[in-house]
């Protein structure tokens, strides 16, 4: 964290790298060069703001909760010079989702908050994501929208996530997986503890100081050919 904001490069720099692959590999499913692509949770903006600059047809409309994050998003994408392109506003996303701006983009990026933890008494609140971790990401699963681009921890319940992405009708086009190691709040005891104990049932995979993210493009459309939830499901070190 820095200034009182989470700050992990790598993780960024591999969130960065995989919406940027992913959206220009699959612009032939995904109508972001159309449409343009919505944004749950911009953070600092560093990571997006970035792709951004480095893909002259995209477009993204950033929301975040924390107005102070707003303020240092548009500070972030001023000074890439993107702000022609990227714009954050301060607000609930799934307000404005269900608002008529929310419903022209059929595409959506995230890495929303995945800490599972029983509450939110945490050393950086804001980074919980319920019980099982993937709050944010279900949510965001039956919002409506039809392709999305989402982070997706592997101690995060990632095959009870997927479950209900395939009951959504949303299949796995594609995806980038990485190994992390636990940072400074999740090796806090009481997440930890709460991730060894949701590991033990089953509910996703953690080594001794360590874990696997996954940035995977889902996706309703029609046109895609091939399903690779399992093969997601396997790179997150999950049982099928």
């Amino acid at each position: 964290m820095t200034d009182g904001f989470f700050d992990c490069a790598e993780e960024s720099a591999h969130y960065a790298f995989g919406v940027q692959l992913l959206l220009t590999q699959y612009a032939s499913l995904v109508p972001w060069e159309r449409e343009g692509v919505a944004e749950l949770g911009s953070g600092d903006a560093r990571a997006i703001a970035h792709v951004v600059r480095a893909v002259p047809a995209l477009r993204v409309h950033g929301t975040d909760i924390s107005g102070s994050s707003v303020a240092r998003a548009r500070e972030t994408i001023e000074g890439v010079g993107v702000a022609d392109r990227y714009t954050v506003e301060h607000g609930d996303f799934f307000a404005w989702a269900d608002s008529a701006g929310g419903e022209r983009v059929s595409t959506v990026i995230a890495n929303p908050p995945y800490l599972p933890a029983p509450d939110g008494e945490l050393l950086m609140p804001e980074l919980w994501g319920g019980w099982y971790g993937n709050d944010l990401a279900l949510r965001l699963l039956k919002a409506g929208f039809d392709h999305l681009l989402v982070a997706l921890p592997s101690y995060s319940d990632p095959a009870g996530t997927l479950a209900v992405a395939a009951e959504q009708g949303f299949r796995v086009a594609n995806f980038l997986a990485m190994g992390l190691e636990f940072g400074v709040y999740s090796r806090e005891p009481k997440v930890r503890e709460h991730i060894s104990r949701l590991t033990a049932e089953g509910r996703g995979w953690a080594g001794e100081d360590e874990y696997v993210v996954a940035v995977a493009l889902l996706t309703r459309s029609p046109e895609l050919r091939r399903d690779r939830a399992v093969e997601l499901l396997r790179a997150l070190q999950l049982p099928v």
